[in-house]
């Protein structure tokens, strides 16, 4: 998967302002944070920080706060800002094909290789499908806490055949 500096930044600008928007992680006080302390924090320029944040302001993902102790807050609580949004958020392609199918299998316009799918075309479209539902099932306050791990999207075989999207691995019956 091919995932740029762009997607990369907005994500850990995203952890940033969750984690310091609540000192102490007192969830009762919010304070807005400033672009100018994450781009030092997380050493992102300045100026891109707020093409980023104009972009996740516009998508719903957070609120600006005007005046002396001004900054941003996020608009969701961290339990329900989802990686994927943020990604899209900032226009952030997930495909990994090269013929740019993206989005949970959309067929491209043009082939791979030649106008022609490449032989390993489904492999990846099924990849990139792994990751998007990765990434939709993966927010904020998860990885702040480093619930990650355990708690990792799979695909599981039920006798209805119906997805699964969230379980522990550890309990998990793996196609």
């Amino acid at each position: 998967m091919h995932l740029s500096t762009r997607g990369r930044y907005a994500v850990m600008a995203m952890l940033d302002l969750a984690e310091m928007q609540h000192p102490n992680g007192d969830t009762r006080r919010t304070i807005p944070v400033t672009l100018a302390q994450i781009a030092d924090r997380q050493s992102i320029s300045l100026s891109y920080l707020e093409q980023l944040f104009a972009r996740l302001r516009k998508n719903g993902l957070v609120k600006s706060v005007r005046g002396p102790g001004g900054g941003y807050i996020l608009a969701k609580s961290p339990n329900n800002t989802w990686l994927n949004d943020i990604i899209h958020a900032v226009n952030e392609p997930m495909g990994v094909t090269r013929c740019g199918v993206s989005e949970m299998g959309r067929k491209a316009e043009k082939g791979c290789v030649s106008g022609k799918q490449c032989n390993g075309h489904d492999l990846w479209v099924a990849l990139g499908n792994h990751i998007e539902l990765f990434m939709k099932n993966v927010n904020l306050h998860m990885v702040l806490e480093g619930d990650i791990k355990d708690s990792i999207p799979v695909l599981l075989c039920e006798p209805n055949r119906e997805v699964v999207t969230r379980v522990r691995i550890a309990d998990a019956t793996v196609c």
